[in-house]
């Protein structure tokens, strides 16, 4: 068993303000996208400028559709008791499979607007992705989030006991994620990319990727107490949400889109079509 770090989930106290780490996340997820985006914006012949407003379009995404998404997937119940619940960020509740759907119609509206394929686009944001998955799984796990199950194997943790989890020791299960999104899936993605590809394979990868990487970690992990078990006493919601991305992750990788066009970077530093 391994002890439980002590880390003050509040980074920095300021008077009335306070800034946690979690939040400290975001920023350092948004920040590595904007300096890898700006590496290779030369793909899509963007501007520095430009990576800056794709940047900021995601995050609006990401804090719309995290935040909508988390009301309708987990907690309709709360927000029929208490509407106001929904503006109230700060009490926490994001979802990831809601923020990917609010970064998607961002990388939509982005593509309209600097006339890119919708594909191409996705392929150049998916590489810039898991560092800020893996910064929030670690804002997770100092902000005593997403618990796991209780486990045996020798580097089980006794969480703290404000949570009311008791002395057994679990699954450091936000851990298993920031390693498997944040560090695995960015090297693989970032070593895929970094070669023409044809449209929509490092998207279809990413998608099936996440998929897997979520729905196992979803075994080591406690179920969202206010939904438990979705059906045959095993299921979860992440598990459940998981399996569209997987299956669209995998049509992408097989469907005829494979025969389309290749995005390779020619010598002037644009894309070919």
């Amino acid at each position: 068993m391994i002890p439980y770090p002590q880390i003050d989930p509040v980074a920095l106290s300021m008077g009335p303000l306070s800034i946690h780490w979690y939040g400290l996340m975001y920023v350092v997820g948004l920040a590595a996208a904007w300096w890898l985006g700006r590496r290779r914006a030369h793909r899509l012949g963007l501007t520095h400028d430009d990576i800056g407003d794709l940047i900021f379009y995601g995050a609006v995404g990401i804090i719309l559709g995290g935040r909508l998404g988390y009301v309708l997937f987990y907690g309709l119940d709360q927000l029929a008791a208490d509407p106001l619940w929904l503006f109230r960020l700060w009490e926490g509740g994001m979802s990831f499979h809601g923020g990917l759907a609010g970064v998607l119609v961002a990388a939509w509206w982005f593509a309209r607007r600097h006339r890119l394929a919708f594909l191409q686009l996705t392929d150049f944001i998916a590489p810039l992705v898991p560092i800020g998955l893996g910064a929030g799984r670690l804002g997770n796990f100092i902000n005593h989030e997403l618990p796991g199950r209780v486990s045996d194997v020798p580097w089980a943790m006794v969480f703290p006991s404000m949570m009311g989890l008791g002395s057994q020791p679990r699954h450091p299960s936000a851990l298993y994620e920031f390693a498997l999104e944040g560090v695995v899936l960015f090297v693989v993605l970032w070593w895929v990319s970094a070669r023409p590809r044809r449209r929509g394979t490092v998207s279809g990868l990413f998608l099936v990727l996440y998929g897997v990487f979520r729905f196992a970690v979803e075994f080591a992990r406690l179920p969202d107490p206010q939904l438990g078990f979705i059906a045959f006493d095993w299921l979860t919601m992440g598990q459940l949400l998981s399996l569209p991305m997987m299956v669209a992750g995998l049509l992408l990788l097989i469907a005829p889109q494979r025969r389309g066009p290749i995005d390779a970077v020619a010598s002037t530093g644009r894309p070919s079509t």
